[in-house]
């Protein structure tokens, strides 16, 4: 076993404090924690455009990466679509790296030192989800459930369960796989503030809006005291949660970095909520009712992004819940065993692809990752139907729109975009080298679902290009190691359907 970082070894303090029982069982799964995030970071580093490296070198056992000053970096294989945690160690120079932040302060690459720092508490934070699951939990009975069991976080991100600024308490306090109710505070909306939609009665202080914010930032962030309000589920988002007995969903102001962002609520995104939401759900009802989206309720800002909130619809909404419906996180899939049935998740993915693309066809491009899809599931499993919720991040195509005669809605910034490259990586990114590839697991996996799914779809451009190009996804570790850039950066991946490759 590698030597401990310190991050590893002050969550281990902290824990003997608040929680020893779980003292032993954190220590256990540290080994099983530095794989499943170093197996994330040497993806990265096999497959992202990192700078520093120079080329990458097949060998009979794996793959060889030269780096630009003369070092060389040997590990496995690096299937870009698998899921399991595979790389137990890589060499540095010939010597043996298990700890993926000690394996960047070796490389000593631009910005490393933070980057570094991010995935120790990586690290330490999934090996204290892991403990802290125990071997008796019922089968979930409801989507928030489901989510809660999505226990290592993102599936490709070596920042996979990252929370810089939370204590172990605070973990255990907050985050949605230790399954604790939050209690929300509320802090009244001055005059002047921003408004959208019907702002609900118990968010009210007789006229005055309240807003619902997280404890966290509470504490962290806003530095003033809250009125007590209600408890509810955290959601994998951490951020957003559900209300109790199938009550709405309450997205907070979070000002932490979670794997990459800053999960705090723009001014515009409140500003423009309502006519994102309606407009959103338009464009669903010309999917013959294959899809169907959370509406936002209301939302509220303080003109500043770290006091605002969104109050939206529960998936379970779109669930005919009496007839034995039942509503899942894509990212929860793989708990379930069904995607193990090709039959199933070649259906699965016939499905969302047909959902995507003719969205995308029409002019709107979803950011269809594990985490803002749902599926709805029959009594027997079969998937029936999708949701998709958080709007935020959608594409819009004015031109594209205009080819089919809709009128496009009146929203700007970077949501709004003709440019084909980027409507495609929007969804291809998400949802093929995302939801898809992670449900599935491997890249032989994810050939096998999409090949007859294809077969299946109208002949367009955009399925073209899904069909034959390298497939897009984001340079999630580059991002992280490019500070001083904004926006998405992007890499490509070898096409599971033909082995295009960058």
């Amino acid at each position: 076993m590698p030597p401990s970082s310190s991050t590893e070894t002050e969550f281990a303090r902290e824990l003997d404090l608040v929680r020893p029982g779980l003292s032993a069982a954190y220590a256990a799964a540290l080994t099983g924690a530095r794989a499943a995030v170093l197996s994330r970071l040497w993806r990265a580093l096999a497959h992202e455009p990192l700078p520093w490296i120079a080329r990458r070198e097949p060998t009979a056992g794996g793959l060889l990466l030269h780096l630009t000053d003369g070092r060389r970096l040997h590990g496995p294989p690096a299937d870009p679509y698998a899921t399991d945690a595979y790389a137990t160690e890589v060499l540095l120079e010939g010597l043996a790296h298990g700890c993926p932040g000690a394996l960047v302060t070796a490389l000593g690459v631009p910005h490393g030192d933070p980057f570094a720092a991010e995935l120790d508490h990586s690290t330490a934070s999934l090996a204290l989800s892991r403990a802290d699951q125990p071997q008796d939990l019922p089968e979930p009975a409801s989507a928030w459930e489901w989510e809660q069991r999505v226990v290592d976080g993102h599936p490709y991100h070596p920042n996979c369960r990252s929370r810089p600024g939370f204590s172990v308490a605070e973990q255990l306090a907050y985050g949605p796989e230790h399954r604790p109710l939050v209690r929300l505070g509320l802090m009244p909306l001055d005059d002047g503030g921003i408004v959208r939609g019907v702002w609900p009665k118990w968010l009210r202080d007789g006229g005055r809006p309240l807003v619902p914010v997280h404890p966290w930032q509470t504490a962290h962030v806003l530095g003033v005291p809250a009125q007590e309000g209600p408890a509810a589920h955290p959601l994998m988002s951490l951020r957003t949660l559900a209300l109790p007995d199938g009550g709405p969903h309450v997205k907070t102001a979070l000002s932490a970095r979670l794997t990459s962002s800053v999960r705090d609520i723009s001014v515009q995104s409140v500003e423009t909520s309502l006519a994102v939401s309606d407009f959103v759900a338009s464009m669903a009802a010309r999917t013959d009712g294959l899809l169907h989206v959370t509406r936002t309720l209301g939302a509220v800002s303080a003109h500043s992004p770290d006091l605002a909130a969104v109050v939206r619809e529960s998936p379970e909404t779109r669930a005919d819940t009496a007839a034995g419906e039942r509503v899942v996180p894509v990212a929860a899939l793989p708990l379930t065993g069904l995607p193990s049935s090709a039959a199933w998740f070649a259906a699965f993915t016939r499905l969302v692809l047909t959902v995507g693309l003719r969205l995308l066809d029409l002019g709107v491009a979803l950011e269809a990752h594990g985490q803002n899809l749902l599926v709805v599931l029959s009594p027997t499993g079969a998937p029936r139907r999708l949701v998709y919720r958080d709007l935020a991040d959608i594409r819009v195509s004015p031109a594209r729109l205009a080819r089919h005669g809709i009128k496009s809605p009146d929203l700007a910034g970077r949501m709004v975009t003709d440019d084909e490259t980027t409507l495609r990586r929007k969804l291809f990114g998400s949802l093929v080298a995302g939801a898809l590839a992670s449900t599935a697991g491997s890249a032989a996996a994810l050939r096998d679902a999409l090949e007859p799914a294809v077969r299946d779809l109208p002949r367009t451009a955009d399925l073209a290009a899904l069909s034959a190009e390298p497939l897009p996804t984001k340079a999630l570790t580059l991002m992280r190691l490019s500070p001083g850039r904004s926006g998405d950066l992007w890499t490509l991946l070898p096409n599971p359907l033909t082995g295009a490759g960058p």
